[in-house]
């Protein structure tokens, strides 16, 4: 900046003798008076105002003496690099050479947030700013005499423009003008810096099985694409080493994250976790991604507050996106979490792939979509299965599967405004059971369909644009065939709701599909207000030839007739919106509910859900479920911010989780702090309590300079 200065300085004075009247100048020079002494100086004075390249600077008096080839420059001194960066000084005075000089009373202003005020400025070199005597902070100063939150002082602080660093000697950091702590070299990324090698914000951590604890991540810039964060993490109960790895490549990324730990409450036991993922766009269109999970117990995820799913999940897929075509392979590795669960028995190793394309074929119309899926899931358990599904103990059952299809669809609109759907199709399908010994190793079948859909949209416009719509549905579907002697293992959990309500099968996988006869009544109506105010609802139930008893009872389709499916969606000008659905039985009676809201207003959100869910041992629940989760946010003022989330359990009459945050932020300072209560027990997770605190400065490495939380100096 210093060297822009000089520079700049010396073309605006210089040119009226060295350029001719043909040159296009390269800057604009406006003073209330220009004159030139008998010693051969040149001289601006009163206003004076220069504008090069963005930049602007304002002085009130520029000397130039070209015998001694000195600049001297008269404050205040006032310079805007590109709206970014302020330099304030009082007087300046350069050498000839625009590389060397001294600004005294000097205060550079970084990013529009780091303030560096010294007693006087070195320039050397063209590249390295000397101040002397400095202080260094973000905080906004007021002209009362009031010590800002933090400062650094120093007895030099060197700023090296080409590598944005900030070299400090004997060091004292301040808050509120009161020494905290002392050292003798110091270094720190400038504002404009985004990866530079050093420590990070630390936090404090503290749980009830864990203790107080302090993480230190230290990060390392190993490139210009590739960096490594290690964070130390102490406490009188642990000693955990995190790190996070980090590679960007020209067509894709990857990230590892890890941690190794030794702690009391596995004594005995080196205990980590390691997660990776990455993407990575490969020829012809397609695309490579992949995520790794993996721990060495279950409970450490959770104590640690790495991960608070059940399930681990790894997976590697290659897959092709087009308008007219798919194509997918994957890799999936699962592992349960949950106590009680044997691994060996569940099945964790996945393949699946699929490849689907479709035709607009012109002599008889419509769409042709033609597909085919191959999968197979394998159990790490040798043994065979010579018992009902439920026998887990010896469950070592692999199944492996084909399914085939092609599908012909058109959609005829009449003038009447009736529409109609028409589609007619044949899938195949055959599997391979080994290792369970109650059903036989070979199965398959062709499985003819077809569907007639009806819909009759009705629509009415009234007054101030609002526009509603009103669209009875049927349809009409028959799957033939006879459903095959295999075991359910994909198929286990169905839902029924306004998407799937026309589908002729609602069974998630193809090891299941509804047969015979089946006809879908429905009722949609919506309203469209303009000003904001909109409004959906679904109303559908389906009637088979033929009860299917393969669906639970809490999936609302068990026998001949469904329960009644009614959908509703509510957005309302000032940011409210509700989702809920429901299914109602036979007596009209709540089978299952779940309603979601969401108000967004100016100072935060509110948000909540509710959910319940009848008991069903064919879904694993003993008991029914009722939940209600409520989060919000609420800005108190543009520097206090308050969060809180919580679960309860309804059916339990106790809360599951609950947690608060409440932060702080001004233009130098950012303070978090959290307290989070798991209510939950088990045998590999016990309840906890955490707090986390956090205070991080602001102003170095990659600062956004974000001005919303300037304070003001007025009392």
């Amino acid at each position: 900046m210093m060297r822009f200065l000089v520079s700049l300085l010396a073309a605006l004075l210089l040119l009226p003798l060295t350029v001719s009247a043909q040159d296009a100048p390269a800057a604009m020079l406006v003073a209330d008076e220009v004159f030139i002494t008998p010693d051969r100086t040149l001289v601006a004075q009163g206003t004076v105002e220069a504008f090069q390249n963005g930049a602007r600077l304002q002085a009130r008096a520029v000397r130039y003496n070209q015998d001694s080839g000195r600049l001297t420059i008269e404050g205040p001194i006032t310079l805007t690099d590109n709206d970014q960066t302020l330099i304030f000084a009082d007087a300046g005075e350069l050498d000839a050479d625009l590389r060397n000089g001294i600004l005294t009373g000097a205060r550079l202003i970084l990013n529009r947030q780091l303030q560096i005020a010294a007693l006087k400025v070195d320039r050397v070199g063209g590249r390295y700013s000397q101040l002397s005597k400095a202080s260094v902070t973000s905080c906004k100063v007021c002209d009362d005499g009031r010590a800002p939150l933090w400062q650094i002082r120093a007895k030099r602080v060197i700023h090296d423009q080409v590598e944005e660093q900030l070299y400090f000697d004997q060091a004292q950091f301040r808050i509120l003008n009161v020494p905290v702590f002392y050292v003798p070299r110091l270094r720190l990324p400038g504002p404009r810096l985004e990866r530079a090698t050093g420590f990070l914000v630390p936090s404090i951590r503290t749980t009830s099985q864990l203790g107080t604890g302090l993480k230190i991540p230290y990060f390392i810039k190993l490139g210009d694409h590739r960096d490594l964060t290690l964070t130390p993490y102490l406490s009188s109960v642990t000693r955990t080493l995190e790190l996070r790895y980090r590679q960007a490549f020209r067509r894709g990324r990857i990230t590892f994250d890890g941690a190794v730990t030794r702690d009391d409450q596995r004594p005995d036991k080196t205990r980590g976790y390691l997660f990776g993922r990455g993407a990575f766009d490969l020829e012809r269109d397609y695309r490579l991604t992949f995520d790794i999970e993996a721990t060495t117990d279950r409970g450490y995820l959770n104590e640690y507050g790495y991960f608070l799913q059940d399930r681990l999940e790894s997976q590697v897929t290659v897959s092709r996106a087009r308008r007219d075509s798919l194509v997918r392979a994957s890799f999936y590795n699962f592992e349960s979490l949950r106590a009680g669960a044997i691994n060996d028995n569940l099945p964790t190793v996945v393949l699946d792939g699929e490849y689907e394309r479709r035709f607009f074929p012109g002599t008889i119309g419509g769409e042709l979509r033609l597909r085919i899926e191959a999968h197979t899931h394998r159990r790490n358990s040798d043994r065979d299965s010579d018992g009902p599904d439920d026998d887990l103990v010896t469950d070592g059952r692999d199944v492996a599967r084909l399914h085939a299809r092609a599908d012909w669809l058109r959609r005829l609109t009449f003038s009447s405004g009736l529409v109609a759907d028409v589609q007619a199709g044949i899938g195949l399908n055959v599997f391979d059971i080994t290792q369970d010994a109650s059903f036989a190793q070979n199965h398959s079948d062709l499985v003819p369909q077809a569907a007639l859909g009806l819909r009759y949209p009705m629509i009415r416009r009234g007054a101030n644009g609002v526009t509603q719509t009103l669209e009875p549905i049927a349809q009409l579907g028959w799957t033939g065939g006879d459903r095959l002697n295999i075991p359910n293992d994909e198929s286990t959990r169905t839902e029924f709701d306004e998407g799937n309500l026309l589908s002729l099968s609602r069974f998630p996988r193809p090891d299941r599909r509804e047969r015979d006869t089946v006809a879908a009544l429905g009722l949609n109506w919506s309203r469209i207000n303009p000003e904001g105010w909109d409004s959906h609802i679904s109303v559908g139930q389906i009637f088979r030839a033929e009860a299917d008893p393969d669906f639970s009872t809490s999936s609302g389709l068990n026998g001949v007739s469904s329960n009644i499916l009614f959908a509703a969606r509510l957005r309302s000008p000032n940011g409210i919106s509700i989702t809920g659905r429901s299914l109602f039985d036979r007596e009209l009676r709540f089978a299952k509910a779940e309603l979601r809201g969401y108000w967004g207003f100016s100072k935060g959100f509110l948000g909540g859900s509710y959910v319940w869910l009848d008991e069903d041992p064919a879904e694993d629940r003993a008991e029914a479920v009722s939940e209600i989760l409520l989060n919000g946010h609420y800005d108190i003022n543009k520097h206090w911010a308050v969060r809180a989330d919580w679960r309860f359990n309804v059916a339990d009459d106790r809360a599951a989780t609950a947690g608060l945050g409440i932060s702080y932020n001004n233009e130098c300072v950012a303070v978090d702090m959290t307290v989070a209560r798991s209510y939950s027990s088990s045998t590999a997770v016990e309840p906890t309590t955490n707090i986390g605190f956090n205070v991080g400065l602001r102003g170095f490495a990659a600062s956004d300079g974000d001005q919303r939380y300037i304070r003001s100096c007025k009392r």
